[in-house]
């Protein structure tokens, strides 16, 4: 299986999940989704993950952003670990699981990582969009429990960038000031970002977050 790169079809797939089957295009519909794996249930760092994702249900859905896990083991585990993590944590899972106990699916996204192991999965992280391309893709170490601002932050620069002629700074935050993309000729500018810019560079353009 090659490598997704950015752009690239999100595959398809069925599966059995704490939810029912889910058939993830059809699942996933118009909306963004993200899709993280993690390597076993009742293991530590995502017992902390899981419960994070969940207690950012509201950020989520204001993004219009649906997410769901997958890890190799089944969904009576995934079910038995769902208290864990509300006893670690103080949240209810409210997104579905997979059981991917065939791998099916952790090959299709390429999340099986051979000098590690051949059946755990690495904590990977995909945003899908909702044109169903791949739009970001991070794999962390097992070591170091993902930052899930982070993906927020992407998503919030992501869906800013798909309807407007801008890109995002260092470590930029929603309404902050962004950069108009230097395809954007100065004349074209001047209807695109009314507020205007501050050259400073002539292909740095900065200009106020034009949806706010």
């Amino acid at each position: 299986m090659a490598t997704l790169r950015l752009g690239d079809d999100a595959p398809d797939f069925t599966a059995e999940t704490t939810e029912g089957t889910v058939n993830f295009h059809e699942w996933k519909g118009d909306s963004w989704a993200v899709l993280f794996s993690h390597p076993k249930d009742f293991t530590p760092v995502c017992t902390t993950e899981l419960g994070r994702v969940a207690a950012l249900k509201d950020e989520w859905d204001k993004r219009n952003v649906k997410v769901i896990g997958i890890s190799v083991d089944t969904s009576e585990s995934h079910e038995g670990w769902a208290q864990d993590i509300k006893d670690v944590t103080g949240a209810t899972l409210n997104f579905p699981l997979i059981s991917d106990s065939e791998k099916k699916v952790a090959d299709l996204y390429d999340m099986i990582q051979p000098n590690a192991s051949d059946t755990t999965t690495v904590r990977s992280v995909f945003v899908i969009g909702p044109d169903n391309k791949l739009k970001l893709s991070l794999t962390y170490p097992a070591s170091t429990g993902r930052n899930f601002d982070e993906i927020l932050r992407v998503i919030d620069s992501l869906q800013l960038t798909a309807n407007y002629k801008v890109a995002t700074p260092v470590d930029w935050k929603d309404g902050e000031d962004v950069i108009i993309v230097p395809a954007v000729s100065d004349e074209e500018a001047k209807e695109k970002f009314p507020k205007g810019w501050d050259a400073k560079k002539p292909y740095l353009r900065v200009t106020p977050q034009p949806n706010k």
